[in-house]
């Protein structure tokens, strides 16, 4: 997206000063609540009739509008709900917009160091510019709303799990010479992870027909 149209967009938050934040609510049961069937309402509805131009919408969401309604939402959901993965993948999708040459530069560290078929699973090309993390991501978010919904969790899983590998690795190389930095990249790497697990569980329970 071009500097021209961002502007008039709403502000986009960082994803990095998200991770964590929790929004206000008179009452928690009325947030669990609303959460839960927005996110049902929504899946449900867009993939008994996936329509293309309302799945672009979908995919473009933060893209146009920012990511506070959505947070707004879903943000204080367990990981492991609906309303969780979702909230996840949008925030995730958000992250790699945001900075998708410091994405690239990590998937692809991680793609040499992970022992595992992690970005196979995830499906990146080789090697994956910025252009194409950004392009991958959008693919997996759109296979939440038609194709097979678990094995658009089981990709993201495993495209955060080739970024945390990524970035632990990168974090070791500057620990001597820029802990600051090394410290930055640690945390990214284990809140990536702990994505990954979530994600993966929420896949887990979809197929068990038991994702609340």
């Amino acid at each position: 997206m071009s500097d021209d149209s961002r502007e008039y967009h709403k502000p986009v938050r960082r994803p990095a000063e998200l991770f964590d934040r929790l929004f206000a609510g008179d009452d928690p049961a009325e947030v669990s609540r609303v959460a839960h069937s927005t996110a049902h309402a929504l899946i449900s509805r867009v993939r008994e009739a996936p329509d293309v131009d309302v799945v672009e919408r979908l995919v473009a969401f933060t893209d146009r509008n920012g990511i506070d309604d959505i947070a707004e939402l879903w943000s204080r959901s367990p990981a492991r709900t609906l309303p969780g993965a979702l909230w996840r993948l949008y925030l995730l999708q958000l992250m790699i917009h945001d900075d998708p040459q410091t994405a690239a530069l990590l998937y692809d560290r991680g793609r040499i160091e992970i022992a595992s078929p992690d970005p196979v699973v995830a499906g990146a090309p080789t090697p994956a510019g910025p252009d194409e993390l950004v392009a991958l991501i959008d693919t997996i978010l759109r296979g939440v709303f038609q194709g097979d919904f678990a094995v658009a969790l089981d990709r993201a899983a495993a495209f955060c799990r080739v970024q945390a590998a990524g970035a632990t690795h990168l974090a070791d190389d500057y620990e001597a010479t820029e802990p600051q930095r090394a410290s930055t990249l640690t945390t990214r790497a284990l809140r990536l992870a702990t994505y990954a697990g979530d994600l993966a569980g929420c896949a887990t329970l979809w197929r068990r027909q038991s994702l609340d």
